[in-house]
């Protein structure tokens, strides 16, 4: 059951929070090393993981890689307009993005523009063939303005939790 499509925002206690900043830092973690950071005996620890990946509060666990290592040294971000709101444009445009492994990240914004694109390339040579050969042919695609990203100041997949001293939470279902 998905709690969060049923009933709002998914109430947490402290306990969760420390299990849940404890995951954001390493998903890897054992569930004896979890259970050891958050000071919870190993068998709650994993009835409150269980659960928080079936009420889809956990949705996944990946690997993140070091994109320069893998000799993808050029981030770009490409600001893309379509030529009309019509879904049908956005249909086919979205299409082609989810089929593209160099796009990394699709936001749909409000605005100027209809779409940024986060692209990570081998070099500036990869990302031209990219927009020539991917982007500019469809029909729908009005413009693409680009910028590339000089360095990183921050970046984290690290979502801002409640801090659970400052705000009690109510519990929500089963508590262990």
């Amino acid at each position: 059951m998905n709690i969060l499509a049923s009933t709002g925002p998914y109430s947490l206690d402290d306990i969760d929070l420390r299990l849940l900043t404890a995951l954001q830092e390493d998903a890897s973690l054992d569930n004896k090393d979890l259970a050891r950071r958050v000071h919870l005996s190993p068998a709650p620890c994993l009835r409150r993981v269980r659960r928080l990946k079936q009420d889809g509060i956990i949705r996944q666990s990946v690997a993140l890689l070091d994109a320069a290592r893998l000799g993808l040294g050029v981030e770009a971000f490409a600001f893309v307009a379509l030529e009309s709101q019509r879904a049908t444009a956005g249909v086919q445009f979205e299409g082609l993005l989810r089929r593209r492994p160099e796009v990394v990240e699709c936001v749909r914004l409000s605005g100027s523009y209809d779409y940024l694109l986060r692209v990570l390339v081998a070099s500036l040579d990869a990302y031209s063939a990219f927009i020539d050969r991917h982007l500019l042919p469809l029909p729908g695609v009005r413009s693409v303005n680009s910028s590339f990203s000089l360095g990183v100041l921050k970046r984290t997949t690290a979502l801002p939790l409640p801090d659970a001293r400052r705000k009690p939470h109510a519990r929500r279902g089963r508590t262990s």
